[in-house]
């Protein structure tokens, strides 16, 4: 069977596929006969299929031309697993212990062979909603956000490898390719232009697209809609996610896109990767936490009434912080002769580069908790939501779940300036219930 060009793949032609591609069927030992595949994608974009042989496993990942939670109605570039592949190495190059490997990569396909994060890894959104805790999420979720953020940003780079000069990953083949930086990723425009619709652009107007928990949510959808003061807000973000090219984002860091054990931690899917806001990434997990800790009282029962979890939920949204900041901080100190950002000739004093730090992080934190509070509302008014709610069967206890986070995150949106420090924001999100 001929692949020389695009045809989406089921359990039958992929066995064919592997069959031809030997950077597959190697790692499966050449033992092809007796394979188990399963297609496991439950997500909003593409086909994942699980490959177990006798002598090896992965995944295999195949972007559609299409949304595939709308349908052939709303077209969608398959390029996107070009970004992903890209994203993936670059950031596996950068953090390998919590990035899962590439094998192979068919941009004709739109086709990724990787590691396949075997049981007992799951989700870590489905671990949140049983109520699993994961003693080092913190360490390696900060570990992973401070090194790709830090080491893709101009606090690293000069500004000629940031624009223009080129790094070296492998694709297709095993020769390399040279590619530019921030110019090679601005091509994923259409997984941006997505952000921009359903994050910042449709929960806040009439869309066909939109939904919520009707009735319950009605006055609060049109409420969101309505509400000026939050919308300079999103316009701010908006503007901000669009302009600044920070660093290399993973672009939708949510706890969907995170595998885990109680000791291993692996982000997946940076399908809309991009150079932009370092707070984005960091907003968009803290955000999901968030939801995670709302939910919970949809998932309470009279054997756990999950107070003591939702404490864990906030105690990893602060220790998240406070290691990324640390650990920012220390790269940012271990390289302060490296990047153009803050030229050591002008920051040239202990005291200086003390302040710069401190305004730097600061901003950040106002940047992550904006990026987050709009996540966080997209997900409960907007096209895509998320399973922490949609799996509490009672509409009426899942709406008031939603509207304590919806509230939650409109309070955030418009204080986040006030806010000092983590702690503080952990506070607020105590009040609201």
């Amino acid at each position: 069977m001929a692949f020389s060009e695009f045809k989406p793949l089921d359990d039958k032609s992929l066995v064919e596929y592997i069959k031809a591609t030997p950077s597959l069927s190697s790692k499966l030992k050449d033992h092809l006969d007796n394979l188990t595949i399963k297609e496991v994608g439950d997500g909003n974009l593409n086909f994942v299929f699980i490959v177990v042989g006798s002598h090896g496993s992965f995944v295999i990942k195949q972007a559609l031309p299409y949304i595939r939670c709308i349908g052939e109605s709303w077209p969608m570039t398959k390029e996107r697993a070009y970004f992903e592949a890209l994203a993936l190495r670059e950031h596996g190059r950068l953090i390998p212990d919590h990035v899962p490997e590439v094998y192979h990569f068919d941009r004709t396909m739109s086709l990724i062979g990787m590691r396949y994060l075997e049981p007992p890894h799951i989700i870590l959104r489905k671990g949140l909603i049983a109520g699993i805790e994961y003693p080092l999420l913190a360490d390696h979720m900060s570990d992973y956000m401070a090194r790709t953020l830090f080491y893709t940003s101009l606090i690293y780079h000069n500004t000629t490898d940031h624009k223009k000069a080129v790094f070296l990953i492998f694709l297709k083949t095993s020769s390399a390719c040279a590619l530019s930086a921030v110019a090679e990723f601005c091509g994923n425009v259409e997984l941006c232009r997505l952000t921009e619709q359903v994050v910042f652009s449709d929960p806040y107007k009439v869309s066909e697209y939109n939904r919520w928990t009707t009735p319950y949510l009605d006055s609060d959808a049109e409420a969101v809609r309505e509400d000026n003061a939050l919308k300079l807000e999103v316009a701010e973000l908006k503007s901000m996610f669009c302009e600044r090219a920070q660093a290399l984002i993973h672009g939708d860091l949510h706890t969907g896109s995170v595998m885990v054990t109680p000791d291993s931690t692996q982000v997946i899917d940076p399908e809309f990767a991009s150079y932009g806001p370092i707070g984005f990434d960091i907003g968009a997990f803290l955000g999901n936490l968030m939801l995670a800790f709302f939910a919970q009282d949809g998932h309470a029962d009279e054997q756990n009434d999950r107070k003591a979890y939702k404490a864990w939920i906030l105690r990893i949204i602060q220790n998240t912080w406070n290691l990324f900041h640390r650990k920012f901080i220390a790269l940012w100190d271990a390289n302060k002769d490296t990047g153009d950002a803050y030229l050591p000739a002008i920051y040239n004093t202990s005291e200086l580069q003390q302040l710069v730090q401190d305004k730097f992080i600061k901003d950040l934190l106002h940047d992550t908790l904006g990026f987050g509070a709009v996540k966080m509302i997209r997900r409960i008014v907007g096209v895509a939501h998320v399973e922490d709610f949609e799996s509490i069967t009672d509409a009426s206890k899942r709406a008031g779940c939603e509207r304590w986070a919806l509230e939650c995150a409109k309070l955030i949106l418009k204080e986040r300036r006030k806010f000092q420090n983590i702690g503080e924001v952990v506070s607020a999100i105590q009040q609201i219930q």
